[in-house]
């Protein structure tokens, strides 16, 4: 049966997203890439230009497939910030330690994020930069007489909390059992960053 070309750009940008993933960009060769993606060499120069935007395009989609397997709430008029709070921690976490998806994609973005290239403006641009203002607008409820500092401030070390399930999740099943850990899934820890970050800003007592 004959490969639609159609799907060409979609299979070879997967394939890209395994390779980089695993290797970098520097090691991943276009050849490998094409070989994974059931395309020709010349593919790369036809639909992405070179190696290098093909990469920016791999990082992209990463972040997007996430965003799109869960997307954050559309929220009711009147929604508590608190419930704001935890649901949009829980999408955070959703998208970086949910099995669902390819594996590839929450991969290569820890690899973007811990050595930004080129990708990383665009990444932060289209994608990171409305959540982290989402994320913003719920602290500016919930903190209405900090700084815009603070409020980053804040927002950061929620960022962090979830990053350190995705990042340190090695070594976090080293230290406590394995009964324990198997419970470390999104809702669980999603409640305790959202009362931890609550009662931190003085919202719950």
């Amino acid at each position: 049966m004959a490969v639609s070309v159609e799907a060409t750009p979609k299979r070879v940008i997967e394939a890209a997203g395994e390779v980089f993933a695993a290797k970098g960009f520097d090691s991943a060769t276009v050849r490998e890439i094409c070989r994974r993606g059931k395309a020709n060499l010349a593919a790369i120069n036809y639909y992405f230009g070179d190696k290098r935007r093909l990469y920016v395009e791999a990082v992209k989609r990463a972040h997007k497939n996430r965003a799109d397997l869960f997307p954050l709430p559309q929220w009711a008029p009147g929604t508590p910030p608190a419930q704001k709070l935890r649901e949009f921690v829980l999408t955070m976490l959703r998208r970086m330690i949910s099995p669902e998806g390819s594996k590839w994609e929450g991969e290569l973005l820890l690899r973007e994020i811990a050595h930004p290239t080129e990708a990383c403006q665009e990444l932060v641009r289209d994608y990171i930069r409305p959540n982290f203002e989402a994320l913003g607008c719920i602290l500016e409820e919930l903190m209405p007489d900090a700084t815009p500092e603070k409020r980053h401030l804040v927002g950061f070390s929620i960022v962090g909390q979830c990053l350190h399930y995705r990042v340190t999740a090695p070594v976090t099943r080293m230290l406590v059992s394995e009964g324990e850990f198997s419970g470390y899934q999104p809702e669980k820890l999603a409640a305790h960053i959202a009362e931890f970050t609550l009662r931190g800003i003085g919202a719950i007592k």
